[in-house]
């Protein structure tokens, strides 16, 4: 017979209410436990979420639509692919602060479907059709050749609510093993929420706004395709 069966009923039921209380709050913070680490566990269930540019813009689209047509052929043009350095020949998306602007991070969960520079290389292919019949590298036809270096693709943070995409570059165009003209560009998006997603449209706006300036600048240009 256990020492509790011993003890008169006033006095048992005392000792069933006693460990009682410890054991409700015992099982109660074990339940809460297990919720808090399902919660913690909850972003890593969500992992490699993958983004491209997507869809052309509307401003993008607009210009395409609105090209000149003219009944003579589209001059070729050997769009190279776009050369970046290793923070950029790679998925990560980057990011950085105003406040420590010398160092850049990767978002953990968040990637691109290829490289920054894979992906602005299929993106000016595309928006440069509309003025010319855009080539590879890898084309036997001789054509004027437009090589584009990528130095920066990122999501800069001004404050932790406020943040842009920011892509710069550099596009020269080539004839013959001559350089026919040579210019930077800079395009700049606002980022509607300071995240990963956020940071991924205001790039894709940046892309749309520097593949706008970049057809402006070669349809100032002069070349017919000719070597």
């Amino acid at each position: 017979m256990s020492r509790t069966s011993r003890l008169p009923r006033s006095m048992q039921r005392a000792a069933a209410t006693g460990f009682a209380g410890p054991c409700r709050a015992l099982l109660a913070a074990l339940a809460l436990g297990a919720l808090l680490a399902a919660c913690a566990g909850n972003p890593t269930s969500v992992v490699d979420i993958r983004y491209d540019l997507g869809l052309q813009s509307a401003q993008g689209a607009e210009a395409v639509q609105g090209a000149p047509e003219t009944s003579r052929a589209k001059p070729p043009l050997k769009v190279l692919g776009v050369v970046a350095p290793p923070p950029l020949d790679n998925d990560g998306i980057l990011y950085r602060t105003d406040f420590d602007s010398q160092r850049t991070a990767r978002y953990a969960n968040s990637r691109w479907t290829m490289s920054p520079a894979r992906l602005l290389t299929e993106r000016l292919r595309t928006s440069l059709g509309a003025q010319a019949t855009v080539l590879s590298g890898a084309d036997a036809v001789q054509a004027p050749m437009l090589k584009i270096e990528l130095y920066e693709f990122e999501q800069v943070f001004e404050s932790s609510t406020r943040s842009s995409g920011v892509l710069s570059a550099r596009a020269t165009l080539l004839q013959g093993g001559k350089v026919l003209a040579q210019r930077s560009f800079v395009a700049r998006a606002p980022a509607g929420t300071p995240d990963a997603a956020g940071g991924v449209r205001a790039l894709q706006a940046a892309s749309d706004d520097f593949a706008n300036q970049l057809g402006a600048w070669l349809s100032a240009q002069s070349f017919a395709g000719t070597p």
